[in-house]
């Protein structure tokens, strides 16, 4: 029997997200300013269809301290009073209000909150044909052949779902951008969705091809400095501002994985840049470039980015923003973070995450992504960037995410994009309370012991796939499953798990200290001095950083080999532990979400051991070392895992029958 309040308040299917339930009959007194703005409404009907306290009074003033989206909750003797200087931060105040009744937390004499970045965007990674590049849950929400006649209501409640916790831009396409996106018809559907977000304070922005002026108008080039294309790109955005008044701007993804860029042409990065921004400016848009830039060349692949951007420091225009993932290689599940951040002081800069799980088990691992970035606010001062992006992890799955704890890495994105101060506990605890655990009365003790949960579920998984700053073990293509051995012949060497690992007999990891491609003099010079010495390098970052033999002797005092093995194991006890505490839970959340995430768990668990034998037996092979005595024996046979077919499509069970699975 559910312990709830109500059992109707217990049926939680994740498609609510973390949106406030409606009252029937609710008598919320709201005053609201006259205005006729749109957002202010949003705001208003929130706030009359699931408020239950005392009445509010919602002002606008003038106050510098809040910024454009920051709010102030006054509670009184007989009312409520939120005050903002936009409608925005009226909107952001009152779902700040409605999370905390969902919470059960009662007001302070004051809340103050001020985001700490204009900008905090979503980047989708949907292509037209509604695939989605590294979705995990379902085909993309934004049915393009409908749009604009046909108007999903998904688009509304995506948009609120956003806005509760503070996002307030959209990347609408995948960074590997179609040009059709940029044609007529097509902007005629972003407009449409546009116009949904414009009353949540969300603006849409669309991923640009660079080459686009061929592509679409039969252009001889796209050379930035020709005037051709200069007038091509500053007409598209006429048109594109006479649809869509607050257009955001481009996301631009070039000379990179085989997109086009001013590279093409013997152009930089910044006049790139530049030109589209200058078509943008007169507009109020920006342009986000990304600095994921890699090439097959002699250099590190992590140092490529820092070799070719640091040099055009100050050479952006003011109206373009350099988006530089957390780490130098690619969202692996630990990197250190990338050295372009505090290398470009001249040049305003944004962090990237992905909040998809491309490299974290997909929709079938639990991982909380909250201490991930924490980690990354540890060392890059969040007042030195300029804006968040995050690549999101939405689709059409009823539960929008796939796995019903993947929400809480959209929702957690949202909040540190907001505050990166907050704690992965404090956030996790507010998505339980409008979540999961929405309308029921939880013991304190099973909140704290899924919060604990959350917050080790990381480390889990990057104990049990690629411990110690291992990187890039995985099957190729889909990223999904360990391959240390795989070896396509004719495939770029960067591509490959042997170009990270470097494993031999001699021992195992990437030398990039001072006697290697000194990789550390990217970095600060404490930091590097620190990371240069293998006994001063934290254990996290050791296997990133030192090539060491397999008997190398840790502080610890233990060999390297030995702490590998026992990294591997504790991911795999910990996945186990995961899988047993949740049964804990089960009183408190609705059945059918209960056995939707324990099937995930037992899912996990297998492909923690499938991470741990393949791994550590390949390692072995070349170590020719002993498992210690507190290491679990493998269940598998190398040779066996090595036929194992990962060429699939279908991830939803992986392991279940992971040796009947040939090449």
């Amino acid at each position: 029997m559910l312990t709830c309040m109500s059992a109707k308040a217990s049926v939680y299917d994740g498609s609510r997200l973390w949106l406030p339930q409606p009252v029937e009959n609710n008598a919320a007194v709201i005053k609201a300013p006259k205005s006729s703005s749109a957002t202010i409404n949003v705001a208003t009907a929130e706030l009359r269809s699931s408020w239950t306290g005392a009445p509010v009074e919602m002002k606008l003033i003038k106050d510098k301290s809040l910024g454009r989206d920051g709010f102030i909750i006054t509670p009184g003797k007989d009312k409520v009073t939120l005050t903002a200087n936009s409608a925005p931060g009226l909107l952001y105040g009152a779902y700040r209000l409605l999370a905390m009744q969902t919470a059960g937390k009662s007001l302070p004499n004051e809340i103050r909150e001020v985001p700490s970045y204009d900008l905090r965007i979503l980047n989708h990674w949907d292509n037209l044909d509604r695939t989605i590049e590294r979705g995990y849950s379902g085909s993309s929400i934004w049915v393009w052949d409908e749009l604009p006649a046909t108007i999903s209501p998904r688009y509304k409640e995506y948009a609120r779902a956003n806005a509760a916790v503070g996002i307030n831009g959209v990347v609408l396409n995948n960074v590997n951008a179609s040009s059709s996106i940029l044609s007529a018809g097509y902007l005629h559907k972003v407009k449409a969705i546009a116009d949904i977000f414009r009353p949540y304070g969300i603006k849409v922005y669309l991923s640009a091809n660079f080459a686009a002026p061929m592509q679409l108008d039969s252009l001889p080039t796209a050379d930035p400095l020709d005037r051709q294309v200069i007038k091509w790109w500053k007409d598209k955005a006429s048109e594109i501002y006479r649809l869509i008044p607050d257009f955001g701007g481009f996301l631009v993804k070039a000379n990179s994985e085989g997109q086009p860029g001013p590279c093409d042409f013997d152009r930089s990065h910044a006049q790139g840049a530049n030109m589209m921004a200058r078509a943008l400016k007169p507009h109020g848009g920006i342009v986000m470039w990304r600095a994921f830039v890699y090439s097959p060349a002699d250099a590190d692949r992590a140092k490529q980015a820092y070799i070719e951007f640091q040099p055009l420091d100050g050479q952006f225009d003011d109206n373009v923003i350099v988006q530089i993932k957390n780490g130098p290689v690619d969202f692996q599940p630990r990197e250190p973070y990338s050295p372009l951040f505090g290398a470009m002081p001249s040049t305003d800069c944004m962090v990237e995450f992905q909040i998809t799980q491309e490299y974290l088990g997909h929709s079938n691992h639990l991982a909380y992504l909250a201490p991930m970035w924490k980690e990354f606010f540890s060392y890059v001062n969040p007042k030195s960037i300029k804006a968040v992006a995050g690549v999101a992890n939405v689709g059409d799955d009823t539960n929008w995410t796939g796995h019903p704890f993947a929400q809480a890495n959209w929702y957690a994105f949202g909040r540190l994009a907001w505050n990166p101060a907050l704690t992965g506990e404090d956030i996790a605890d507010e998505w339980l309370s409008q979540t999961i655990f929405n309308g029921c009365n939880v013991p304190a003790e099973i909140t704290a012991e899924v919060i604990d949960i959350m917050m080790r579920s990381r480390e889990a998984v990057v104990d049990y796939m690629m411990p110690m700053g291992l990187h890039h073990l995985f099957a190729f293509g889909h990223h999904y499953g360990p391959e240390p051995w795989c070896a396509i012949e004719g495939g770029r060497p960067d591509w490959m798990p042997s170009y990270y690992h470097r494993a031999d007999s001699a021992g195992i990891g990437f030398d990039r200290s001072s006697k290697g491609s000194n990789a550390i003099g990217q970095y600060p010079d404490n930091l590097a001095k620190r990371l240069d010495n293998p006994a001063l390098c934290p254990e996290e970052f050791l296997l990133w950083f030192h090539h060491l033999p397999w008997e190398y002797q840790l502080p610890s005092g233990d060999t390297l080999w030995d702490s590998l093995c026992r990294h591997y194991e504790r991911g795999v006890v910990e996945t186990r532990d995961f899988q047993r505490r949740w049964e804990h839970v089960q009183p408190y959340v609705d059945p059918a979400l209960f056995d939707d995430i324990q099937r995930r768990l037992k899912t996990q668990v297998r492909d923690a051991i499938w991470w741990k034998d393949g791994c550590l037996l390949y390692f072995q092979e070349l170590s020719r070392l002993p498992f210690p005595d507190d290491i679990t024996p493998p269940v598998h046979n190398l040779d066996d895992l090595k036929k194992v077919n990962l060429g699939i499509s279908n991830f939803e069970c992986p392991t279940a029958d992971l040796l009947n699975r040939q090449r």
